[in-house]
């Protein structure tokens, strides 16, 4: 003979202060268990757990990958001594009152826990879990979630340092040889916060015969790590670009801004997943791979306190506004000194800067009835044919 109950009116987890947003190493948790019962109901204990931990799951080929790591592991027995019991020692709760029972514990010390994480294979999170045993019934159990951030302070000397660093390619057309590409670039710190900018100062060289497009994105590596077995997903979240650079020029930015959007902090304390971040100056070249230089980036939660914070930021805004690609210096082959100045910058020719990312390139647009003399003789890809680049010589 199957018994069957009503399930309480009320039983749920309340946390004393609703609206903190998060919880710390070292903090106090604390709230109470509400339970109100629609039939008298017979209680033999109340347990409150706190529970913190990371997971991780996701599929390799055949094999289902699935590890866990404990980080709080708290448990209690709510006193329910003050009631009344029958002659098995249960308490009796009845229908119409309202039963609220305390509890309290302290999340470890600074240097035990993981930030709260939610990924697409993997998660750290920490919740407050309270089961209700009846006397000859299944056990009741709620939860509620919270979220833990630990403090990572950008003011250190490792993250205050300064990130630079140069690279190039060298770009072929059929196999022949068409020059190279060049990035250097450079950021102020390694540390940032939500809100903040990042300041770039950084030269483009173009000494291939394509248009090439300078761009700086923020960009997260997730890795989850279970039963040997490693999956990284790359994210990019936020994005800026600077003007085309035409062949034989090179372009500069000086105090480029990239806002800091709202991120999770670096994580990097817990064995199966890391979340690491990284500023990716990059060159989108038409007909070949881009050209990537990765400056690394640490996301924190105590803001930079220097005075540089509010001087880059300032400069940041200016030199996007004033001068966001930087001046265009030409060099041989070919020359353009020879070219009246109204109608070297009224070029036929003018690139649209639309950000078709993955797969863009500049789009040129022809303006009719402008007549210019003949430049240098030259070799140009025609943009508009992607699959087959026709180099056009012009005499």
């Amino acid at each position: 003979m199957v018994l069957i109950t009503k399930k309480p009116k009320t039983f749920e987890v309340q946390f004393s202060d609703p609206s903190k947003a998060y919880y710390s190493s070292g903090d106090k948790v604390a709230g109470k268990i509400v339970i109100e019962v629609t039939e008298v109901t017979k209680v033999s204990a109340i347990r409150i757990y706190g529970i913190g931990c990371a997971k991780v799951e996701y599929i390799k080929g055949k094999q289902r990958c699935r590890k866990e790591i404990d980080y709080l592991k708290y448990e209690d027995v709510i006193s329910l001594d003050h009631l009344p019991t029958d002659q098995d020692g249960c308490v009796i709760l009845r229908p119409g009152n309202k039963y609220e029972y305390m509890f309290g514990f302290e999340l470890p010390q600074p240097g035990q826990l993981v930030s709260s994480y939610k990924g697409k294979f993997g998660c750290v999170e920490y919740y407050v879990k309270a089961v209700m045993e009846r006397a000859s019934q299944s056990a009741l159990e709620c939860k509620q979630h919270f979220e833990v951030v630990e403090p990572l302070d950008v003011n250190t000397p490792d993250l205050m340092a300064p990130a630079a660093g140069t690279k190039e390619k060298k770009v072929t057309c059929m196999f022949i040889p068409d020059g190279k590409v060049s990035i250097t670039a450079k950021i102020d710190r390694k540390g940032y916060c939500e809100g903040e900018d990042i300041t770039i100062s950084a030269k483009f060289e173009n000494q291939c015969s394509r248009i090439i497009v300078p761009k700086a994105a923020i960009v997260a590596k997730h890795t989850y790590r279970a039963n040997g077995h490693t999956k990284v997903l790359r994210e990019k979240l936020c994005a800026v670009r600077g003007d085309h650079v035409i062949s034989g020029m090179y372009g500069v930015w000086q105090g480029k801004s990239l806002h800091v959007p709202k991120l999770k902090p670096t994580i990097l304390g817990c064995d199966i997943i890391h979340v690491d971040y990284t500023l990716m100056v990059y060159v989108h070249i038409p007909g070949s791979d881009k050209l990537i230089l990765e400056l690394p980036l640490v996301i924190g939660t105590i803001p930079f306190n220097g005075f540089g914070s509010r001087t880059s930021s300032v400069s940041s805004q200016e030199g996007s506004m004033s001068n966001s690609s930087g001046v265009s210096v030409p060099s041989s082959p070919p020359s353009y000194s020879e070219f009246p100045q109204d109608n070297y910058t009224d070029n036929p020719f003018a690139p649209l800067l639309d950000d078709f990312d993955e797969d863009d390139s500049p789009i040129c647009m022809h303006t009719p009835g402008l007549y210019l003399p003949p430049p240098p003789a030259y070799t140009e890809v025609d943009e508009e044919n992607h699959s087959s680049p026709i180099v056009m010589q012009f005499s």
